[in-house]
């Protein structure tokens, strides 16, 4: 027989396409409301950060409608987007991007690290170019303008400050995740967006600390900053799936 292609799928995608494949097998119909995400979660073995995942990438697939404030239901097949469906797997879920649970969870560790060594690196122009990124960041939100690209600057400038020429790129590439298909829906649906005002709070406690070059404060302050993005991540707010009207 031919070699058949090697298909390396993050957890998500594995448990998208277990659904998934219910559902084009018709075992979950049109118009049905799938498990609470609890519940699938603890009859397939996975987190309920993976299960919701999982429904992101069934979302952006065509295959459900996620209504907010009740669950996840089936739609119509002829509702699936077209030509999705090939081989029993969905070719979007492979193009949905990294887990948004994995890539905040490698910040954690690497960005904890990364403004610890900055503290002690970090000079004057380092540090007056991460204050400037608050300024602009303070300046965006008063008048209602999108500020991820500055989020990003700030990061990315603390990373330059280390004076480590390998830490810049690779906290770029986990920014690079955080514009994927399945984290930008996942943001859009917590309103993680929103949450700018907190978001400006903690980059001012970080450069306090960075000032300062207290490097133990400034890893705290980064940790409780990425903690809180990971609980808005998942909080229930208007994201629980399946659960009661």
């Amino acid at each position: 027989m031919p070699f058949q292609p090697i298909v390396s799928q993050r957890l998500y995608q594995q448990v998208a396409g277990q659904i998934g494949e219910l559902i084009r097998a018709g075992q979950f119909p049109a118009g049905h409301r799938l498990p609470p995400e609890r519940d699938l979660a603890k009859s397939l073995g996975a987190s309920r950060p993976v299960v919701r995942e999982a429904m992101i990438a069934l979302e952006i697939a065509g295959l459900v409608e996620v209504r907010g404030g009740s669950g996840a239901y089936v739609k119509a097949p002829s509702e699936w987007v077209a030509n999705r469906i090939q081989g029993g797997l969905m070719q979007v879920l492979t193009d949905a991007g990294p887990s948004p649970f994995d890539v905040i969870a490698a910040r954690l560790l690497i960005e904890g690290e990364t403004v610890f060594a900055a503290a002690s690196e970090a000079t004057k122009a380092d540090l007056e170019g991460i204050a400037e990124t608050i300024t602009m960041m303070r300046s965006a939100i008063a008048f209602g303008e999108p500020s991820e690209k500055i989020d990003r600057l700030f990061h990315t400038r603390i990373a330059a400050a280390t004076h480590n020429t390998v830490l810049p790129p690779i906290v770029e590439s986990l920014w690079d995740g955080q514009f994927a298909p399945v984290f930008t829906a996942l943001s859009t649906r917590t309103h993680l967006p929103q949450n700018r005002a907190a978001t400006l709070r903690d980059h001012s406690r970080i450069a306090d600390a960075l000032l300062a070059h207290d490097a133990i404060e400034a890893r705290t302050a980064m940790r409780a900053h990425l903690g809180e993005v990971l609980r808005v991540l998942m909080r229930d707010d208007d994201v629980e799936v399946g659960t009661s009207p």
